[in-house]
């Protein structure tokens, strides 16, 4: 267990790490509204997050792709609709500029994002 939680800090670290950098970079390169750059940071983030788990982090998984990739997709979907809300709310509600409120929003989401990968995404069927 505890390997799996240090391989996911650091595969979910490299997601993030795409997540947020990509997400400002389109902001700054275009100026579009942060939710739209947020968006497509997450896009680009979920391919990693992905591979990188199902080989890392819950290597030992015998779920299949088929079952895995829906799922994780599933969970990281739910978990960037409330990404996508805090981030809103932070950025109405405080003077924080993006590059901190998504920092933070990132760090809140990954938790969720492990407990949901580990014990359903890549949690193998018995049925």
């Amino acid at each position: 267990m505890r390997t799996s939680v240090l391989l996911f800090l650091i595969v979910g670290g490299c997601a993030a790490a795409t997540h947020y950098f990509v997400t400002l970079g389109v902001d700054f390169a275009t100026g579009i509204d942060p939710a739209w750059s947020n968006l497509i940071g997450f896009l680009c983030a979920f391919p990693v997050s992905y591979a990188g788990h199902r080989r890392w982090s819950f290597a030992g998984t015998r779920a299949s792709h088929r079952q895995a990739l829906p799922r994780l997709f599933a969970v990281s979907c739910t978990a960037f609709v409330g990404n996508q809300i805090m981030l809103a709310a932070l950025l109405r509600l405080t003077p924080l500029p993006l590059w901190i409120a998504l920092g933070i929003v990132l760090v809140f989401v990954a938790m969720s994002t492990f407990i949901l990968g580990r014990y359903w995404a890549f949690a193998h069927r018995t049925a």
